[in-house]
């Protein structure tokens, strides 16, 4: 969505700029595919981007990608929310021992958004960034790990949000029915999983809620590719792996907000 007064080639310019950080190298189709922006403009708008030092048109590689002057852009933003910062330990120790990345999402209006992922530091993950990235509360395992629970009443309301939202993943042909079933999923497993329709196939994602009383403050996942675990590796390895990790990050998010220090992942602090 933009406003009345957004200057439409400057919005075009940042989201062709985030759909490049969105893979390692894209190619023109790729960035008309993603963004729905036409071929001459995309082609045109790269050519600023490039002669600004943004973005690299890389010959070997057979496409443009995000160069080191990009992540100055966000060089001012210091900040972080309490329980990503009591997340961060916790989830750099899975992805170092499990390999496979982790994410924290956050409620952002009627979907959740990652606000930390362990992408850059896993051999194994299907994804080359995800940071600030919507995912959808009725297909994705990170947001139906948040609608499936959250209050009630919070429900009731992001049901209400769902119901006007654009994006067809939000549209199923029963919402109450499909959340109804996630919440059962949830209720039966302790954790939520990705609609297997959902693209990239070829992997999955496992979330749980990170609680503080009966408030949803986050959700944490872990994506895999499907051919690589088993379901007893599944079962007895990763869920049991993740839920400690919650419990951690619980744990942690209470001493930052006592004003004591938190333990780490390795049993320090």
């Amino acid at each position: 969505m933009t406003s009345p007064r957004s200057v439409q080639s400057v919005v075009r310019a940042l989201a062709l700029l985030r759909a490049v950080n969105q893979r390692r190298v894209s190619t023109v189709a790729d960035l008309h595919k993603d963004t729905g922006l036409p071929k001459p403009t995309i082609v045109r708008l790269l050519g600023t981007l490039v002669a600004e030092g943004y973005i690299l048109n890389d010959k070997h590689l057979g496409g443009y990608c995000v160069t080191s002057l990009a992540p100055t852009l966000g060089a001012g933003f210091h900040g972080a929310p309490m329980v990503v910062e009591a997340a961060r330990p916790w989830c750099s120790d899975l992805t170092r021992r499990l390999k496979w990345p982790i994410a924290i999402a956050m409620l952002d209006g009627d979907a959740v958004a990652v606000r930390f992922s362990t992408i850059p530091d896993s051999p194994m993950s299907p994804f080359h960034a995800t940071l600030n990235m919507r995912l959808s509360l009725v297909s994705r395992a990170l947001g139906r790990a948040y609608i499936a629970s959250c209050p009630a009443a919070e429900r009731t309301a992001l049901v209400k949000k769902l119901r006007r939202s654009d994006n067809p993943e939000d549209r199923p042909a029963n919402l109450t029915a499909t959340i109804a079933g996630v919440r059962a999923f949830v209720g039966t497993h302790g954790y939520a999983i990705r609609d297997p329709r959902v693209e990239p196939k070829s992997s999955s994602t496992i979330a749980m809620p990170i609680r503080q009383g009966d408030r949803v403050l986050a959700t944490i996942g872990l994506t895999y590719f499907r051919s690589a675990v088993t379901a007893r590796t599944l079962d007895e390895v990763l869920v049991p792996a993740l839920r400690a990790a919650v419990d951690g990050i619980e744990a942690s998010y209470a001493s930052l907000v006592a004003g004591r220090v938190p333990a780490t992942a390795d049993g320090g602090s």
